[in-house]
């Protein structure tokens, strides 16, 4: 779980994980300037890393990996704790990749009609649809998104692309969705509700549009690489 402010939230969302297949709960708190980290610690996660600096929700990210690939992890799982995404989901999720039907999987808001039922705003969605389409044309590939913060990786799917190497924004999520397709790895996809409302995290407007130009240039370096007419670090590292 990589945090940032989320102690309003985050023992719901923990009071949601299946404990009884989760053998262990990594966050990481990215210097949060609530009480995330002592809720952290009264509810009983296993793990807590503190970042004494503001890293981004990459660098966040990248710290949970690591722990989780330290400590032995088979099934990774990450989910938002700011409640958004409904932890159960994570027994289907890490069902599909236990039993070898695929070493990743999304949930997505989009399959189905959870996004504009759960709020998302109107821009959002359309800029969701506009870079999906875009990303499959130029990726070859068929997701209904690639903007959740809800995945599950098998443990050969991160020991195989170099995420550590990404961006530490937002745009780390699509630079690790573009390794993994790159890598030739499938990934599934199941319904998921989601929820926005004051507690939930959500960028602004003037960060949505940061990241979706990187989602772009994502696309584009995906493609060029592909055919050959460019060999970028993102892909050969």
């Amino acid at each position: 779980m990589p945090a940032y402010n989320a102690a309003k939230t985050l023992e719901k969302t923990f009071s949601e994980i299946p404990l009884d297949i989760v053998d262990e709960v990594v966050l990481t708190d990215d210097k949060s300037s609530d009480d995330t980290i002592e809720v952290a610690r009264r509810i009983g996660v296993n793990h807590i890393i503190v970042h004494e600096v503001n890293t981004g929700y990459g660098g966040n990210q990248k710290s949970c990996y690591n722990k989780a690939l330290e400590i032995g992890a088979d099934v990774v799982i990450m989910v938002h704790p700011d409640y958004q995404y409904t932890p159960k989901l994570i027994q289907s999720m890490a069902y599909l990749i236990t039993n070898d039907v695929y070493p990743c999987v999304l949930a997505s808001r989009i399959l189905g009609k959870g996004a504009l039922r759960g709020g998302m705003p109107i821009y959002k969605y359309i800029a969701n649809r506009f870079l999906t389409l875009f990303q499959n044309i130029f990726m070859n590939q068929k997701l209904s998104e690639y903007h959740t913060g809800y995945r599950a990786f098998s443990k050969e799917v991160l020991e195989a692309i170099n995420y550590n190497q990404n961006s530490d924004d937002f745009v780390f999520d699509n630079e690790m969705l573009g390794q993994i397709c790159y890598k030739g790895f499938e990934i599934a996809e199941v319904t998921c509700p989601t929820k926005y409302f004051e507690e939930a995290s959500s960028i602004n407007f003037k960060r949505s549009s940061i990241y979706g130009l990187g989602v772009l240039r994502v696309s584009v370096t995906y493609f060029l690489n592909k055919i050959g007419l460019l060999k970028s670090k993102l892909f050969h590292s």
